[in-house]
């Protein structure tokens, strides 16, 4: 059995979240800038077996996709290009950025860590790869 992997697409960066190899805990990886997400992706996939892929699916409170859609998509044909073999599942992720702000500001962490992006990001990544596990037991 292969890792999960999750991605809180943006268009500036990405924050990426992985299971462990056995599926149950999803633990948040790395940010990286969304130009060399890809790059990143065929270096970790050459050491490590990733059995799916994850990607938010960003939306509004009324269900319509945000602009970065477009971007995602461009992006979720270039891995299937690439990874054919990895399924690609979408998940909504509507409220992660603002859930993962305040587990960030409820982790006593320093006011400037508190409001890294990046770590936003990940923490983000992480949220959806938990819920997309959640739903898949039930």
């Amino acid at each position: 059995m292969g890792q999960i992997l999750a991605i809180d697409y943006g268009k500036a960066r990405c924050g990426i979240a992985a299971t462990d190899d056995m599926q149950i805990i999803a633990s948040g990886l790395d940010t990286v800038e969304t130009r060399f997400l890809m790059e990143f992706l065929k270096k970790y996939f050459t050491e490590n077996k990733v059995d799916d892929l994850v990607v938010g699916l960003p939306t509004d409170l009324k269900g319509n996709v945000s602009e970065v859609e477009t971007d995602i998509l461009k992006f979720i044909e270039e891995f299937q290009k690439e990874f054919s073999g990895i399924p690609v599942h979408r998940l909504d992720e509507r409220f992660t950025s603002k859930m993962a702000s305040f587990f960030i500001s409820q982790s006593g962490k320093s006011k400037k860590k508190k409001q890294e992006k990046g770590l936003i990001d990940k923490v983000s990544a992480t949220i959806i790869l938990q819920n997309f596990l959640e739903q898949r037991i039930r």
